[in-house]
């Protein structure tokens, strides 16, 4: 099996799709497919696997995302994250910063075809949830569409049939992750031409998708639809996400329930010794856009950091936005 990928889905980013952030926005969409954060595979061989690779039966469907090179190596991982359940392995060929060049792995690989194919061949054989790429448009000179047509049959060819593709190219020097992000146009007729070519593949659009209506205009020419750093930033533009693309009866939860739904997840942890700070800093824009964001923000952040915070910390913020909000009501 190695068909994955989402109708829709929230990008692996770093830092930030961590477990919690997973619970979290899984209590505002239910069906839409969240990312773990890229794991290298050194990590996973000689580091913490529990730690690394934990995650909570809600968090369904969830991908677990390498960052590697060495097929064997590749193969044993996602071995690893399939025995613990994941519901997709995906290979991380979009990354371009200097630390993951220097481990041979990332965009640096669009580079290098056979290996590539090598690699998705190797975990394909070892697992039977589906292996998915990630990649980008292009790197460097090597931006032409020839060039990414023969990339993607290449990875094709060794049984890969899901390909999120980030529509700008990346620059290996000269530009920081961040600028990789914003500086190299966005290309997404060149995402939607891949999927008129190779009809066969499952083609997810990723790049500068800020809303589920540009999402829904964007699968009018593709397979899937991929946000990142909006639904971070302001996770509540999930909160339709169920009954637009995936066919759900009933409202979404208001971001007041959202808050309660999410509070038995956050007393486990604080069980488990995890602090507040680390599970509220994803909450942060769940209000963005509303009367008394600033006030929820600024609870949150002054709060959570307090060594004996709890999930009080999270009621007083709902209670601070809501004196925010009807104050600016009265005024």
């Amino acid at each position: 099996m190695s068909r994955g990928g989402g109708l829709l889905s929230v990008a692996p980013m770093m830092d930030w799709t961590d477990r919690h952030e997973r619970a979290f926005l899984r209590t505002i969409s239910r069906r839409t497919l969240l990312y773990t954060e890229m794991v290298t595979t050194g990590a996973i061989l000689h580091g913490d696997r529990d730690r690394l690779l934990a995650f909570g039966d809600s968090e369904h469907p969830v991908a677990l995302q390498l960052g590697g090179s060495e097929p064997a190596d590749l193969a044993a991982c996602a071995r690893e994250g399939a025995a613990r359940g994941y519901d997709e392995i995906n290979l991380n060929l979009g990354c371009p910063s200097d630390r993951v060049q220097r481990g041979r792995f990332g965009a640096c690989l669009m580079t290098e075809p056979a290996l590539v194919a090598d690699c998705v061949a190797a975990m394909i054989d070892a697992v039977d949830v589906p292996v998915t790429v990630k990649t980008r448009i292009g790197v460097d000179e090597q931006d032409s569409y020839a060039a990414l047509t023969a990339f993607v049959a290449r990875v094709a060819a060794a049984g890969c049939r899901s390909f999120t593709i980030h529509a700008r190219k990346a620059w290996l020097s000269g530009l920081s992750p961040k600028q990789n992000r914003e500086v190299p146009p966005l290309r997404y007729e060149v995402v939607y031409a891949l999927k008129r070519d190779l009809p066969e593949l499952e083609i997810v659009l990723n790049g500068g998708v800020m809303t589920l209506d540009e999402a829904e205009a964007h699968l009018a020419e593709v397979d899937g639809v991929m946000i990142g750093r909006a639904a971070y930033q302001s996770p509540y533009i999930l909160a339709e996400a169920d009954r637009r693309f995936f066919g759900e009866a009933g409202g979404p939860l208001s971001r007041e329930e959202i808050v309660e739904a999410y509070l038995p997840y956050v007393e486990a942890r604080l069980c488990e010794g995890v602090p507040l700070k680390s599970i509220a800093r994803h909450m942060l824009g769940l209000f963005n856009g509303l009367p008394g964001a600033r006030a929820w923000r600024r609870h949150l952040s002054e709060a959570a950091h307090q060594p004996d915070a709890g999930p009080e910390v999270l009621l007083a913020a709902l209670d601070r936005r809501r004196g925010s909000a009807e104050g600016r009501r009265a005024a």
